[in-house]
């Protein structure tokens, strides 16, 4: 049965197995080189100490992951989120990244943030799919933004709100 849970820097090796042919075969992801595990252990410590980071694990191994992170490095956007999720190869469709990207919302939510953006590279039916059906609102697309595989991408960006809480905001935990 699978499960979700909070993720550690041992999930590294795992999460980069999963990152890499997205970065190596797909325009999903604007990075050239897949980054090491000593740079994904970081990137996870990072996402765990100010927003969140979860995996889902099914037979013990780690086969997905979603995390948020800052949406831009400015005080006043400190209660929004950039969030994004990743299955292995053959995992679409399954409910993984629903269920990835539910267990998250609510660990932001309790950390006192507000609003999840999201933003995937074009043609992606999927994402685009998983996003709307999750409740995120189209805010505009990003025309031939990255050149990647020898082609220039268009990037959309969608957004929904996490929680609705009382202003002034408190800062986020």
């Amino acid at each position: 049965m699978p499960k979700i849970r909070d993720a550690s820097e041992l999930d590294a090796e795992a999460c980069v197995a999963i990152y890499t042919p997205y970065v190596t075969d797909t325009a999903i992801t604007f990075e050239i080189e897949p980054p090491s595990a000593a740079e994904m252990a970081a990137r996870i410590a990072t996402a765990q100490a100010t927003h969140a980071w979860m995996v889902l694990e099914d037979d013990g191994r780690v086969v997905g992951y979603a995390y948020g992170g800052p949406m831009k490095p400015r005080a006043a956007y400190r209660w929004s989120c950039e969030v994004s999720v990743y299955l292995e190869p053959g995992r679409r469709r399954t409910g993984g990244g629903r269920a990835l990207y539910e267990a998250l919302f609510e660990r932001l939510a309790e950390r006192g943030f507000r609003t999840a953006i999201a933003g995937m590279t074009l043609p992606n039916d999927a994402s685009v799919g998983l996003h709307k059906a999750l409740g995120f609102e189209s805010i505009g697309t990003y025309r031939q933004i990255g050149w990647k595989l020898d082609a220039w991408h268009d990037v959309h960006w969608r957004q929904r709100p996490l929680a609705v809480l009382p202003d002034p905001p408190e800062e986020t935990r």
